[in-house]
């Protein structure tokens, strides 16, 4: 009775774990604005609505928004500058760009959709307009990218995955795998951004290279034993500097 009831789990996890698999494939298409093949399961007007409920919550979670509308103006000024020389004009996305009250955390990120964040702790240390249009270029990428909706219908698969296994007791195996799957892809993902945020800093006219002085505020940030909020899912500031380079004689070659 126990080796027909093992098997018998096995059966179940196959059929699960084979519709997952299905599922996932039937939700991968060519991202338009990137050409990369991803899996999606959410639509441009889902995204949207995500990350416009999301961001009260956001905001809140830093202190709420930051009471100078000069400095909440010159983010606006160059975040809209940047989409509306880049393929972001072309997409569904609602592009809003807030700074954030937060003095101690630097970050910086973007929620589905195009609502995009920048902490006053990182926004005091730029030392220039191109090197905020390099935070907000990599962010709008994030957002072209459709990182955010990759990582559900990720998170999804390995749940189902996860809700299968549990029946041969492999639950937590299947978790582990989904999470360092999950962590792997956000690092391609700031890799991408980055990329896409030289791409648009040129084509908005802003010199690409002061996206490199950014990341070595967010070094000089870290310090000796901190690692700051904003580098903790991402590549070391040396590897993404040598990506940056690499972008920047791609793209200023191809203009």
């Amino acid at each position: 009775m126990r080796r027909g009831n093992f098997k018998v789990r096995i059966l179940i996890f196959i059929a699960i774990a084979a519709f997952a698999y299905l599922r996932k494939c039937s939700q991968e298409e060519v991202n338009p604005y990137t050409g990369k093949k991803q899996a999606i399961s959410l639509s441009p007007q889902e995204e949207i609505a995500i990350g416009l409920q999301s961001a009260p919550s956001m905001a809140q979670q830093h202190g709420g928004l930051h009471p100078n509308n000069e400095y909440q103006a010159f983010v606006d000024n160059v975040g809209n500058k940047l989409v509306n020389n880049s393929v972001a004009k072309e997409t569904p996305y609602k592009y809003d760009f807030h700074l954030l009250a937060d003095e101690n955390t630097i970050n910086a990120f973007a929620l589905p959709g195009g609502q995009i964040f920048i902490t006053y702790a990182l926004f005091s240390q730029l030392e220039n307009e191109s090197q905020l249009a390099g935070v907000l270029g990599h962010e709008i990428g994030h957002v072209l990218g459709k990182h955010s909706n990759e990582r559900i219908t990720n998170a999804n698969f390995w749940k189902v995955l996860a809700m299968g296994s549990s029946a041969i007791d492999m639950g937590g195996v299947a978790q582990q795998i989904g999470n360092g799957s999950l962590l792997k892809n956000g690092r391609g993902d700031e890799l991408e951004s980055d990329e896409l945020g030289v791409q648009f800093m040129i084509n908005a006219g802003y010199n690409p290279e002061e996206m490199i002085g950014v990341m070595q505020i967010l070094k000089a940030a870290a310090g000796p034993n901190r690692v700051p909020e904003m580098q903790s899912t991402h590549p070391d500031p040396e590897n993404r500097i040598e990506k940056i380079r690499e972008a920047i004689r791609k793209y200023k070659n191809a203009s």
